[in-house]
């Protein structure tokens, strides 16, 4: 099927849903259309892929691997280094392609591109330094240490509201960790996703590398793309040949996957949902924690896993933090995202319309006082689903506050003491990110011990959202405790082995054993 004129600078105007490596074909599937958010003007149709098509990419997949993992390491990573320079060459119309599939403003699509660029940077860094220990041995004449070794072939099921920089997180540490990569993205932003593989395509192509087993990288599948719908990601967590799935998107889709692969004993790497808290403290700077609560709210129309969505504020600066809120958010420039002077787009769909609306309704009704969330009409496209983001004062034991609804709803909930405050913070199911605002370095670093936050991204005077990518991104509970992008996360990517090498003339037991024949 064709993609759409604005489209066809990044994506092939004959755009498949399967792509093998080089190769690519419609899939068996029903025909799916993509309409950007922003108007509704279709982008591109196409057959979707089928489990069979999924079995295929893993076929090609497999065989990529056992070759690529011959490959040193340092060449891997120049390979990821090649795909960082050809995406800074083309980030400002990948990032068009992107905000426009997605909704996302000019300045939060750029960032993203950035962020894959910085994440090829940190692979080729780690491709000279995937090293293991050396441990002492008990045994005279004896070495002990431990290597880390390719994988294998990995798939990854990406969300929407970050259709590139969650696959760049699991694709580039897993090349230059030796593996290949099956990717299945969403269905609502498959056209970044053939972008990126028609990019990764180019520079393999460009690779001349002989391998040791005869092979030429540029002739391996080391990436793949399936586009398609639930059953196609369950094939990806069925697969056996898969040992690692790497799934982003919500609780109960990362339920299901982590119950698929677990039952054939494989790894699942999972980022599901966050329902993410800010404690603002008596001495916090207002100025900075207004700025900070506004980007993390209302950025990307609410719909970053990291989003804030609960606000924690002690009693003494709630009735003045509200007020200051309600003013910038009446000033908010809503409308089409390519207008560099808007700072909200749309919702993805009408679905996520709905759910906004039905969870204000709720919030309503269980004592929550409403400010904003009515759709935007004005001024803006007549097809896309504009929002005025909502402050909703209530209860923190409301049950509506237990949710993740990924629109930009900020429940306002106010504490009298710091301890009170973190009981509430760690009070959902999730625990993705949190921040505190407090120029008390006591309530700082205890924010951060132990004590303190739950959640796999605990900030001090920053806000809830725009991690970088040096730490490793993740969270507990209900979010699924993976980690990925940066740290040691590499290590999700490969697999441990223990050697011991005995260079004596002698073979003592551990533990002293005695075992004379």
């Amino acid at each position: 099927m064709t993609a759409s004129a604005k489209t066809r600078t990044v994506v092939d105007t004959a755009a498949h849903a399967v792509h093998i490596g080089n190769s690519s074909r419609e899939g068996a599937g029903e025909l799916l259309h993509v309409c950007s958010p922003i108007d509704g003007e279709e982008l591109i149709s196409l057959k979707l892929a089928t489990a069979a098509d999924v079995d295929a990419a893993v076929t090609a997949a497999s065989k990529a691997f056992k070759s690529w993992r011959l490959v040193p390491a340092p060449v891997r990573g120049e390979l990821v280094r090649k795909i960082a320079e050809k995406a800074r060459h083309r980030k400002a119309e990948l990032g068009a392609l992107l905000s426009r599939e997605v909704g996302k403003t000019i300045q939060e699509a750029l960032g993203e591109i950035q962020e894959w660029i910085d994440v090829c940077d940190f692979a080729v860094g780690l491709s000279r330094q995937l090293h293991g220990l050396t441990i002492s041995s008990e045994r005279p004449g004896h070495r002990m240490m431990e290597q880390w070794h390719p994988l294998g072939p990995i798939g990854v099921i990406t969300a929407f509201n970050f259709p590139v920089a969650v696959w760049a997180w699991n694709a580039m540490l897993a090349f230059v960790c030796g593996d290949s990569v099956v990717w299945k993205p969403s269905e609502k932003a498959p056209l970044c996703a053939l972008a990126c593989q028609n990019l990764v395509s180019e520079v393999q192509n460009e690779f001349d590398y002989k391998i040791s087993d005869g092979t030429n990288v540029k002739d391996l599948a080391l990436s793949s793309v399936v586009v398609g719908l639930v059953d196609v990601g369950e094939a990806l967590a069925a697969s056996p040949a898969l040992p690692l799935v790497s799934a982003t998107g919500s609780t109960r889709m990362g339920v299901a996957v982590a119950q698929t692969v677990a039952k054939r004993l494989g790894r699942s790497l999972l980022e599901l949902g966050g329902n993410n808290a800010m404690i603002v403290a008596p001495s916090a700077d207002l100025e900075l924690a207004t700025r900070a609560i506004v980007f993390a709210a209302v950025g990307t129309a609410g719909q970053r896993c990291t989003t804030l969505r609960r606000l924690i504020v002690h009693n003494s600066h709630r009735e003045q933090l509200v007020e200051r809120l309600k003013k910038v958010y009446a000033n908010l420039k809503i409308g089409d995202p390519g207008d560099t002077d808007n700072l909200v787009g749309p919702l993805i769909d009408e679905r996520s319309f709905n759910s906004m609306q039905s969870a204000l309704k709720q919030a309503a009704e269980q004592g929550g006082k409403i400010y904003g969330g009515e759709r935007v009409t004005s001024n803006v496209p007549a097809k896309g689903y504009y929002v005025r983001p909502a402050i909703v004062e209530i209860k923190p034991t409301a049950a509506i506050v237990q949710e993740e609804t990924f629109a930009p709803i900020l429940y306002v909930l106010s504490y009298d003491n710091f301890d009170e405050a973190i009981d509430i913070q760690n009070n959902v199911p999730q625990g993705l990110s949190s921040s505190v605002f407090t120029s008390d370095v006591r309530e700082a670093e205890l924010f951060v011990s132990p004590a303190g936050s739950d959640c796999g991204i605990a900030n001090v005077n920053i806000g809830t959202s725009g991690a970088e990518i040096g730490g490793a991104f993740g969270g507990e509970k209900q979010t699924g405790g993976g980690r990925e992008s940066g740290s040691d996360s590499w290590k999700n990517y490969m697999r441990r082995t223990t050697n011991t090498i005995n260079y004596s003339k002698e073979l003592p037991l551990a533990q002293g054993i005695q075992f004379n024949v």
